[in-house]
């Protein structure tokens, strides 16, 4: 079986596409940007990765969501509502984790089914 990764760099490929399944890095916005505005940008990566790759959101298996402050929570779900399909909403975990930067709000994983 085939490996296929886009945007490989030195430490990490932004995706790996292998069996079917496309297996996205963690997705970071803006720093020093408000919650809302790194989400919204987060999920436009993950939008432009997923098409890359050759699927979309609906197709999405599981989803991991790192917050660095658990306050955001409410926010930042407005923003994923909005954005998730709603038929198909994937499996989905979220906490709270010290991330790269600290001005890094959100970090958004998800793995996805080829279309």
């Amino acid at each position: 079986m085939t490996i296929k990764r886009l945007d490989p760099g030195k430490r990490m490929s932004q995706a790996v596409i292998h069996n079917g399944i496309v297996y996205l890095a963690g997705q970071v916005g803006e720093p020093g940007t408000s919650l809302t505005e790194q989400t919204t940008v987060v999920l436009a990566q993950i939008d432009a990765l997923l098409a890359e790759a050759g699927t979309d959101k609906s197709r999405l298996l599981t989803a991991t969501i790192w917050l660095a402050d658990m306050a955001d929570f409410a926010a930042m779900n407005a923003v994923w509502d909005a954005w998730v399909d709603p038929a198909n909403p994937p499996a989905r975990a979220t906490g709270e984790v010290k991330l790269a930067a600290p001005e890094y709000r959100v970090e958004i994983i998800v793995t996805a089914a080829l279309s």
